[in-house]
Formats: C-alpha cells, structure tokens, sequence
C-alpha cells in the first residue's frame, strides 16, 4: 500500500487523539487533584515533567521549549513539594485511562484496541533516544499491560518524540517557543495571534517584541499576517517535524503499518467525535 503522506504525519493524527485527553478530559485533571494540586497547571507540569525526575525548572523549560520565560519556574520544582514523579505520573496515566474507558466505551475490550496498542508500543520503544530528552524520560519507564493503558503510554510516548523532533527543527530555524505559537496560530487562521490561548495571557509588551521580531525577518507582515516567507518557514518546520518522526515506525513491516492504522482509525474517530473530551 502506498502512503499519500509521510508515514508519521498519518500515523501522528490517528495518535494525537488519545494524547489529547492529557488535556481536555476532567479525569486526569481529578487525578492530580486527588494528589493536592488545586489548579491545572500545577498538575499538568507535575504530569509531564514526571518522567525527568526533579530536574530543575531550566531543564524542564528547554525540553517543553514552548513556554515564554518564567512560565516553567512557577511551577517546577514547587510542584514536588506535593507530590513525588512517580506518584504524579501514575495519576496522569490513571486519568487519562479513565478518559480513554469512557469514551471509547465497547470498543475498549475489542481485540482491535488490544491489537493497536501493541503494535504502536512496539514502534513507541523503537527509536533512538540521542537528542530526545522528554522521550528518553519515558522510555525508561515500564510499558503497562494494559491494554488501554498500554495504547495511552504508547500515544503519549511517541506524541513527545515527535515533539522532541519539533523543537529541532524550531531551532533549525531559530524560531522561539513564543515565535512558534505565532506561526502556529496564523496558520490555522487564528486573528490577531495575540488572541491565542497560549499567549495572549503574556505581557504586551513581550508580544509586541515577538511580532517586531518576526516582522523584522519577513516571517509576518504590517497586519501581523504570515507573509510568503513566513509560511515557508512553517513548513519546512512541519516538513523536518514528520521526517525526524518517522524512526519509531521504522520498526513496523508495512503490512503492520497498515494494520495499525486500520486499527487506530475507529479510535481516532470516537476520540475525534468529541474532541477527547
């Protein structure tokens, strides 16, 4: 079978709906909770910072990349004063497992999903680790059982090795965490960018020195609009994005690729019916 499109850009929007109850779902937010985190964000870097141990808040800030200055040390390391990484990954995994159970519904005890997980755990611990730090921090933990749990653990495995991927090719073109929400948002059609949910919350003054910047190198116009060159840049990122995804897949004899998609495909549709809520 012929692939319209690289391997890890099909395979990332059929996966990228179960990460995605990381951060929608009310589960995974009730378990973090339960731990003593009374807001959000307090659990969602708890939850994804857990596989890196207490590592300080410089270190968590360059391998999420994405957060302006000072977002990360708001949280990190005040977060481990509640709760333990390990305790904090396991309600992230136990939330995000419950989200999965209902929404998915009959299809959770399918031979299907038993089959999806497996074959995408079996790519999400083949790929090198050298330069992917988040990746690296969950690889070293145990595979779960599980089926459910299983396909989450492998989705969100492979969710930060491409992101891992992602910041390359960001810094390939020296665009920031702040100048990629930018682009990001333009691109999807989201005007002014400054009214992205990612940012618009930063001072003024600091989105006004982004556009300047990003004006500056021809990457948005006078309006704040993606200029030619500017959606260039987005897509060689996308482009060096889903090349450097592409290596855990590598694993898979076509007719496993294949399979898998079939497999994921009624996932990815459920989840998408409801916007992995």
């Amino acid at each position: 079978m012929k692939h319209p499109q690289p391997v890890a850009r099909r395979l990332f929007d059929l996966t990228e709906p179960i990460s995605l109850v990381n951060f929608f779902s009310d589960e995974p937010n009730e378990a973090m909770a339960e731990l003593g985190f009374d807001n959000y964000w307090d659990g969602y870097f708890a939850g994804r910072a857990a596989p890196l141990g207490r590592a300080p808040a410089e270190v968590v800030h360059a391998a999420f990349y994405s957060f302006a200055d000072g977002e990360v040390a708001r949280h990190i390391p005040k977060v481990w004063e509640t709760t333990t990484p390990e305790a904090a990954h396991a309600a992230r995994e136990r939330g995000c497992v419950a989200a999965l159970r209902r929404i998915l519904a009959d299809l959770v005890e399918t031979p299907g999903l038993a089959r999806a997980a497996e074959l995408l755990a079996q790519a999400s611990i083949s790929a090198p680790i050298e330069g992917r730090v988040m990746y690296a921090g969950l690889r070293s933990l145990p595979v779960p059982e599980q089926p459910v749990a299983r396909l989450w653990h492998a989705a969100n495995m492979l969710r930060e090795h491409r992101g891992d991927g992602h910041t390359v090719a960001l810094v390939s073109e020296q665009v920031g965490g702040t100048e990629a929400h930018v682009l990001s948002a333009l691109a999807a059609g989201i005007y002014p960018a400054e009214s992205f949910g990612r940012i618009h919350h930063l001072p003024k003054a600091r989105l006004v020195e982004v556009m300047d910047g990003l004006r500056d190198r021809c990457l948005v116009d006078v309006s704040g609009r993606l200029t030619d060159a500017g959606r260039a840049t987005k897509d060689r990122i996308e482009s060096l994005t889903d090349a450097l995804a592409e290596a855990p897949y590598e694993a898979l004899e076509p007719r496993e690729l294949d399979e898998l998609t079939a497999r994921l495909e009624p996932i990815a549709e459920r989840l998408d019916a409801v916007g992995s809520r």
